[in-house]
């Protein structure tokens, strides 16, 4: 009795620490929106990844027993940081500067449904119509926020420069989606020759490289003293959430939860976004938008909720 009793309450602290890390991807996903209108894209990303490197130096020693890297290894490494860090954080951060935190937050449900689906492209995966419907309601969800562009309730100008400026926000961010996906994807190679901390320092730190020779120009012409403290401790929040905190609650999280369990609390990441956006950030949420929420959401669930052909729960580090 007393063992049963033990399990259950690690397994209940197992889905706290998920729920938050999910929680937290989408509030710093919302959050990103009044960053880039206090710093350019480019230097927000570069002092992001430099934040994230100094927090997770510690992470990139091997640990004793793990093979050193080989040269495939070495490439899908900088594959992975490449598009999971360098090219996401570019099409996220300019995406959510041009469309709202909701609508970010319905495009990026699509998750779960692009990795199975980039799963069964490229890993030669199997997937059931449950993945197949998670597919098209995703799509459903994007395809109604184009109606909510010249909707009063959707908060975006009726001009055309202002329509096409929101679409191509949305396709950003869904660029972002298919960054993360190719991430997931390239991690599932990876996890088996590298642990799991020391992929995120070692890719957050290529990133950082990546991104160095653009944040410098930035922050070359950039006036510093016009930045207010708010804007820097909530550039610290969104460094340490993105690159260290949500991977160490889902990482710890997912020791004691079923992988196939763990991937439904992804459903808190559009929420937690969309949350944010309309009771922080004081954005409108219409019918359309919130037609489009419950429809993404729906296929969230049918891509995440454990069956016999469930995918494998994914690491976010949005």
């Amino acid at each position: 009795m007393h063992r049963t009793a033990t399990h259950n309450s690690k397994r209940l602290l197992a889905y706290g620490y998920l729920a938050l890390s999910m929680a937290l991807a989408g509030s710093y996903v919302a959050l990103s929106k009044p960053l880039v209108a206090a710093l350019p894209v480019f230097l927000l990303a570069w002092l992001r990844f430099g934040i994230g490197g100094i927090a997770m130096a510690h992470w990139l020693k091997k640990p004793p027993g793990e093979a050193p890297m080989t040269r495939a290894t070495k490439q899908l490494l900088f594959l992975e940081s490449f598009l999971g860090n360098f090219l996401f954080s570019i099409c996220m951060l300019f995406g959510v500067s041009m469309t709202s935190a909701v609508s970010a937050g319905v495009i990026m449900a699509a998750i779960p449904a692009v990795v199975a689906l980039m799963s069964w492209v490229f890993l030669k995966e199997t997937i059931g119509p449950r993945i197949w419907a998670a597919v098209a309601c995703g799509a459903v969800g994007i395809g109604l926020l184009a109606l909510t562009r010249h909707s009063p309730a959707a908060g975006a100008a009726s001009d055309a420069a202002s329509g096409s400026r929101v679409l191509l926000g949305n396709l950003l961010v869904f660029g972002a989606v298919l960054c993360e996906a190719f991430y997931a994807v390239i991690g599932k190679k990876l996890t088996g020759a590298v642990s799991p901390k020391r992929i995120s320092a070692l890719i957050n730190l290529c990133g950082f490289l990546l991104m160095t020779p653009l944040g410098i120009y930035t922050a070359w012409h950039f006036d510093f003293a016009a930045v207010h403290a708010s804007s820097w401790l909530l550039l610290v929040f969104y460094a340490m959430a993105a690159s260290v905190w949500t991977v160490w609650l889902w990482m710890t999280g997912s020791t004691n939860v079923p992988a196939a369990h763990a991937g439904v609390f992804t459903v808190l990441l559009p929420i937690s976004a969309a949350l944010v956006g309309v009771l922080v950030l004081g954005e409108p949420l219409g019918g359309l938008q919130m037609l489009a929420f419950a429809i993404a959401l729906l296929g969230v669930l049918l891509a995440t909720l454990p069956g016999r052909q469930a995918p494998t729960a994914i690491e976010p580090h949005v």
